[in-house]
C-alpha cells in the first residue's frame, strides 16, 4: 500500500503529539506543515515557535507559518504539496471552503470533546468550568460551519476531581493519536461512514475572556472551584487582597464532618471572608460553602504552597478577600 500523503495543520502540544504519532506511522508520509506565526513568550516575551513548528523543524519537515491559510499565497503553497488529506490538531484559524476544496471530503479534525457538545475554541475550558463528569476526543469530516461536520469517531474519559485543564489535555493526546491510526485510516480505506451530529445537543465552547478569571466569592464553592480548573491553561483565577491581586491555584470545596457542608447554615459569614487559617491552607467562605486554599501566587512571585505564603504574608482570620 502506497504512502498516504498528509498535511497536518496544528500548534500547540497535543497537535505536536498527533503529529509525532502521524510520523511514526506507517501509512502516512506528512509532506508539510502549516502552524500558527511565532508568538512572543516568557518574561522577555522572545518571539517562539509553537511545539509543532519545534517539532516539523527537528524533523527536518517543511513548515509554514501564515497569518491566515486562506489567502491565495497560503493556498498555493497547500496546492503544491499534492496532499491526499490534511489533518487538523487544534491549529487556531477557520480555514475557508477554498481550502476544504482542495481536499474534498479529506480535511478531517480532532476536537477535544464529545460534539456536539462544547463546539468552539475552548472545549477543554467549559468542559470543567461546567462542571462536566465526562468529556472525550472527537474526529470529525471538516465543514465551513464552526465543528458541525460529520463526527467519524470518538474516544470517551471520565474526567476526575482532581483534573484540571492542565491534566486533561494531557489525558486527551494518547486518544486523539489513536483516532488518526484508527478512524482516520478505516475512513480513507472506505471502510467507515461518518454520522451526522445531533443537533438537539449542540452547546458552544465561547472563546474565554480575561474577565472570567476575577473570582466572585457569592458564587457556589463549587462553581469558583470549576473555573479555577478550567482556567488552569490560562489565564487563572484570582482574587484582590487589598489592592492587589492573589491569584489561587490549587483549592478544594471544604469538606466538613466528612460531609460536604451547605449553604449558609454551615458558613454564614460573608462571601470572601477567611473562615480559618492552617499551617498549610486556608478557607474562604463562598456564596454556598466554602474554598480550602493550597497554593497561591502574589505578584511578582512564583506559585508556592500556602504554608509558604503565610510566612511572608500573614493572614487572619476574619479577613475579607475580594
Amino acid at each position: 500500500m502506497s504512502l498516504i500523503r498528509t498535511l497536518f495543520l496544528g500548534t500547540p502540544d497535543i497537535a505536536r503529539y498527533c503529529l509525532e504519532s502521524l510520523l511514526e506511522d506507517e501509512h502516512f508520509s506528512v509532506v508539510g506543515v502549516i502552524t500558527q506565526p511565532d508568538r512572543p513568550a516568557g518574561r522577555k516575551m522572545k518571539l517562539t515557535p509553537s511545539p509543532v513548528k519545534e517539532l516539523a523543524l527537528k524533523k527536518g519537515l517543511e513548515v509554514h507559518s501564515f497569518d491566515s491559510v486562506n489567502t491565495p499565497e497560503a493556498l498555493a503553497q497547500v496546492a503544491s504539496w499534492r496532499a491526499e488529506v490534511a489533518v487538523v490538531v487544534a491549529f487556531g484559524q477557520i480555514v475557508s471552503q477554498k481550502f476544504l476544496d482542495l481536499f474534498p471530503h479529506k480535511v478531517v479534525n480532532v476536537h477535544a470533546s464529545l460534539l456536539p457538545r462544547w463546539r468552539g475554541a475552548a472545549p477543554i475550558q467549559r468542559a470543567l468550568m461546567a462542571g462536566d463528569k465526562e468529556t472525550g476526543v472527537c474526529l470529525q469530516v471538516m465543514v465551513k460551519e464552526l465543528d458541525a461536520g460529520d463526527v467519524l469517531g470518538s474516544r470517551t474519559l471520565v474526567i476526575k476531581e482532581d483534573w484540571d485543564a492542565l491534566e486533561l489535555h494531557e489525558q486527551m493526546k494518547p486518544l486523539a493519536a489513536d483516532l488518526l491510526k484508527v478512524e482516520l485510516m478505516d475512513y480513507l480505506r472506505g471502510n467507515l461512514v461518518a454520522v451526522p451530529q445531533n443537533p438537539t445537543q449542540i452547546t458552544y465552547a465561547h472563546k474565554l475572556s480575561k474577565s472570567e478569571s476575577a473570582i466572585d466569592w457569592t458564587l457556589p464553592a463549587r462553581q469558583i472551584f470549576n473555573r479555577m480548573r478550567g482556567l488552569a491553561l490560562g489565564p487563572g483565577v484570582h482574587c484582590q487582597r487589598g489592592d492587589k491581586p492573589l491569584k489561587i491555584l490549587r483549592a478544594q470545596v471544604e469538606v466538613k464532618d466528612g460531609n460536604q457542608s451547605r449553604g449558609s447554615a454551615a458558613f454564614p459569614q460573608q462571601p470572601g471572608q477567611v473562615l480559618k487559617v492552617d499551617k498549610d491552607s486556608f478557607v474562604v467562605a463562598c456564596g454556598e460553602q466554602a474554598l480550602r486554599v493550597f497554593e497561591v501566587q502574589p505578584p511578582s512571585r512564583p506559585r508556592m504552597a500556602v504554608g509558604e505564603y503565610l510566612k511572608g504574608y500573614p493572614l487572619a482570620e476574619g479577613e475579607v478577600l475580594q
